[in-house]
């Protein structure tokens, strides 16, 4: 038996060697994959055609994690459906799923492939990850078998699951992520009856994971930023350039500053599906981000983040909004939709101006010079506050500053891409019941801006000295965690999912 003086010892040891070890910064990689899917109207409904497609995807990861390796990278994070693609039914998904095992069994695919049955996709990706000596963050399908004859047991005698799993630069399985919330129908995949929440530590930060659209619902985001205190949340995503304000580049690198921890995000690239926009975000900067709708290829982004992200103090954001009386004008409001959202907008009628929207206990203040008031465009300022219904049930506060597509003020929420109108100023703000508040800058072209902007301490997004290209949008994104669904507000999820795809198809035909 070990004297307790030196049990003593040796876990002081261990804890100094730990901290010794950790280090300051880290490289860090994403990889926007252009993913490889079966031609149209084949289905490949046996194992070997599954593997066959998922192996010429991870040729191609492979490369770019190689090549992120080669540049320093400490962790590399590829998309979600990047290795199985994402146009499949329930029954069609099943010849690519492995059994994917909780990580406290302790292995290391690459030298045991056989330990779970046949897992020759968490195989190869495990070796990447031991052969390249970095943590490799991958999206697959997991299988869970259960009994039939249980009420909630699918059909097949499997749960399936969208699946994140990590390994570790020696290839062990340190994580498995499993997502929750589902874009509109994704019927193949089953999800956890309760949130994860998913951390690992390395000598380079505590992590933590999420899928998509995850990242816009209290658990697990809160627990694992306010309460787990993780440094960095990867983020594979499957993410449509859904504009205005969940533009994925714009969105991630606001929420980022917002929780005020570093942001990972992987995107497919897929121009047919509207998908592209990855990036490295740290609170304070955007580290690198790619957006290219004219390319088929994919991306690899290397970057330097901190370990530790400086906090630094909180934002009051409803300290300015409510110290202040109402702007007064004679503009009258109407209400437009803005992706399902009906918003409060006012148009902005002369070249310089101070307005007031409000919506229930929403009010939002908007200052505003700008270089000329053009007769070809529109600009609006508006306030929403409620129940947002499209890809989720949940509860938003949005102070927004918008350019409508066109003069007609009918148009004012829908997709827009380019601008002609400079502010040489802008300040805005508003009521938040929430502390979780996003800004977001997008400027003509969809070029994000995160240094074009300052937040102060009372809760403005202001900018003082114009912008380098005219402004589509200014908005604080306001995510109500705190509120709960009604008992009254139930949806049919399924009429709401066809209106959804409809809308989309309608909205982005316009500009795509």
């Amino acid at each position: 038996m070990i004297p307790f003086q030196l049990q003593s010892y040796m876990a002081f040891f261990a804890l100094w060697a730990f901290k010794t070890n950790c280090l300051d910064t880290f490289i860090a990689a994403v990889y926007e994959h252009a993913v490889v899917l079966p031609p149209d109207n084949i289905k490949l409904d046996s194992r070997e055609e599954a593997l066959a497609l998922m192996n010429e995807n991870m040729d191609i990861l492979e490369e770019a994690v190689i090549s992120a390796a080669k540049q320093g990278a400490r962790i590399i994070v590829t998309p979600e459906h990047g290795i199985y693609g994402f146009v499949f039914n329930r029954v069609n998904l099943y010849p690519y799923l492995e059994d994917i095992p909780h990580p406290k069994v302790n292995w290391t695919p690459c030298t045991d492939d056989s330990r779970f049955g046949s897992t020759p996709v968490q195989k190869r990706l495990s070796c990447m990850a031991r052969n390249n000596s970095i943590y490799m963050v991958a999206n697959i399908g997991d299988r869970k078998s259960c009994d039939p004859t249980e009420s909630k047991c699918p059909s097949n005698g499997y749960y399936q699951y969208n699946t994140n799993v990590v390994y570790d630069s020696e290839g062990k399985l340190v994580a498995r992520y499993y997502k929750k919330y589902m874009l509109m129908n994704e019927a193949q995949f089953d999800t956890p009856t309760e949130p994860q929440l998913v951390t690992f530590d390395t000598t380079f930060g505590k992590f933590g994971i999420l899928t998509g659209f995850d990242i816009l619902f209290h658990d697990p985001v809160v627990p694992l930023v306010e309460k787990l205190k993780v440094d960095t949340i990867l983020l594979p995503v499957a993410w449509m350039n859904t504009l205005p304000h969940l533009y994925p580049t714009a969105f991630h690198s606001a929420w980022a500053m917002g929780m005020r921890v570093n942001l990972l995000v992987a995107n497919i690239h897929s121009i047919s599906n509207q998908m592209t926009g990855s990036g490295i975000y740290a609170p304070d900067s955007v580290k690198a981000y790619y957006f290219d709708r004219k390319s088929d290829d994919g991306k690899l982004l290397v970057s330097e983040l901190d370990t530790h992200p400086i906090v630094r103090p909180p934002v009051n954001w409803t300290l300015y909004a409510s110290s202040i009386k109402p702007f007064s004008t004679e503009q009258e409001e109407f209400k437009a939709l803005v992706l399902f959202d009906m918003f409060t907008f006012k148009e902005l009628t002369n070249d310089t101006g101070n307005y007031t929207v409000c919506q229930n206990t929403l009010c939002c203040h908007l200052s505003y010079k700008m270089s000329e008031k053009r007769t070809d465009e529109v600009y609006v300022v508006g306030a929403f506050d409620g129940l947002h219904i499209a890809e989720g049930e949940y509860y938003l506060q949005i102070c927004t500053l918008l350019k409508c597509l066109t003069t007609l003020i009918e148009t004012c929420g829908q997709p827009v891409e380019n601008a002609s109108t400079w502010f040489d100023m802008f300040s805005l703000s508003g009521t938040f019941d929430s502390p979780h508040v996003f800004p977001e800058l997008l400027l003509s072209g969809l070029q994000i801006a995160p240094s074009e902007f300052e937040i102060l301490s009372d809760g403005r997004i202001i900018n003082q000295n114009g912008t380098s290209a005219p402004v589509l949008m200014v908005t604080l994104f306001g995510r109500q965690y705190e509120k709960t669904k009604p008992p009254n507000a139930s949806v049919d999820l399924e009429t709401t999912s066809m209106m959804i795809i409809t809308m989309f198809f309608v909205l982005y035909s316009t500009i795509w």
